[in-house]
């Protein structure tokens, strides 16, 4: 990061910590908002992301104790702004006192830096628009913007960049993203990769994968790749969050008088189901523990009742309904007319 940034952000505030917090403090603060602020835990919320960007760098910064000790010297001399005043004798010292003997001797001369582009009174060289890239470079004796060695602003190292961000695509199984899976994928370079899914992965989600991006700088890890996930359809289940679905036929005859019937499981096995006399098409049934594993408890397996009804019978079985006719009787509809009317 170019140091003439740390004018401008308090890294103490945005970890939430004092300026005179120990090493241990800092890392403790860091971890703690990184697990709030994580984008894995805030999906889609730039606000989050930024915030987790804005927590990564203070840490990097903090950290370290020689980037440390640069950022609170700059932060020192910033007194809160980027507008400085130099006085002579009597001043208030610190970076007043380095303006003064910059700008010709400890007389009465001020020396007055405004970052909106005004000018330069008194002892600033050559008079005109000062710069404080200009001010500064000559102050510590070094090129104030990015050289060759990686350092920008005032001296100070920017340290070795991250690398970039990745973005992939990649398209599943159902039954691999249900129980996990790995996948190998190529990148624009060419270069192969493996990576792991996690189990329960849905479609169209992002997954962040650490350290699989592109490669950083000496001495920096490389950046993650943002895997999209397109999961492709079964023919027999379906998904509603962390639950399975399934259709499930069942006869006329097993609806009405009761049955206890057999319900395939996307693991391959099976589990037997209670259908209640009287069951009704379209009422589900609930099978715990079947449906996905997530973090917590797995998901239920919700199996929907579809009555199958014949289309051809034999005369016994027609004399059957027949008699099933007269018996129940009744007109299911009597009431619709009127509650339509409501």
């Amino acid at each position: 990061m170019a140091s003439q940034d740390w004018f401008e952000k308090d890294f103490y505030a945005i970890l939430g910590v004092p300026k005179d917090a120990d090493a241990a403090a800092v890392k403790k603060a860091y971890r703690k908002l990184a697990r709030t602020h994580h984008p894995d835990k805030n999906p889609g919320d730039t606000a989050a992301e930024q915030k987790f960007k804005d927590i990564g760098e203070a840490h990097a910064v903090l950290s370290d104790p020689k980037q440390r000790e640069e950022y609170d010297a700059i932060r020192q001399m910033a007194h809160g702004g980027a507008r400085f005043r130099a006085g002579g004798p009597g001043g208030n010292g610190g970076f007043e006192d380095i303006f003064s003997a910059f700008g010709g001797g400890g007389g009465g001369s001020r020396v007055r830096f405004d970052t909106g582009g005004g000018s330069s009174h008194g002892g600033y060289p050559g008079g005109g628009d000062a710069d404080i890239n200009d001010l500064l470079s000559q102050m510590f004796g070094g090129a104030a913007r990015p050289g060759p060695g990686g350092y920008a602003g005032y001296g100070a190292p920017r340290g070795p960049r991250k690398g970039a961000d990745v973005q992939a695509t990649t398209t599943l199984p159902f039954r691999d993203a249900v129980e996990g899976s790995t996948v190998t994928l190529r990148t624009a370079e060419g270069r192969t990769m493996t990576a792991r899914i996690p189990a329960g992965v849905k479609d169209g989600q992002k997954i962040r994968l650490r350290g699989k991006g592109q490669p950083g700088e000496p001495g920096a890890g490389a950046g993650d790749l943002i895997l999209t996930v397109t999961v492709q359809k079964h023919p027999v289940f379906g998904r509603e969050g962390d639950n399975l679905t399934v259709d499930l036929p069942v006869t006329f005859a097993e609806a009405a008088l009761g049955a206890t019937v057999t319900v395939p499981t996307l693991d391959g096995a099976s589990v037997k189901v209670r259908i209640p006399p009287g069951t009704p098409s379209g009422r589900v049934l609930r099978v715990k523990g079947r449906g996905v594993a997530g973090k917590g408890a797995a998901g239920d397996l919700l199996a929907k009742v579809q009555v199958v009804v014949p289309e051809s019978l034999s005369d016994k079985a027609r004399e059957a309904v027949e008699v099933l006719r007269a018996e129940t009787g009744g007109d299911p509809r009597a009431a619709l007319a009127e509650q339509a009317k409501a």
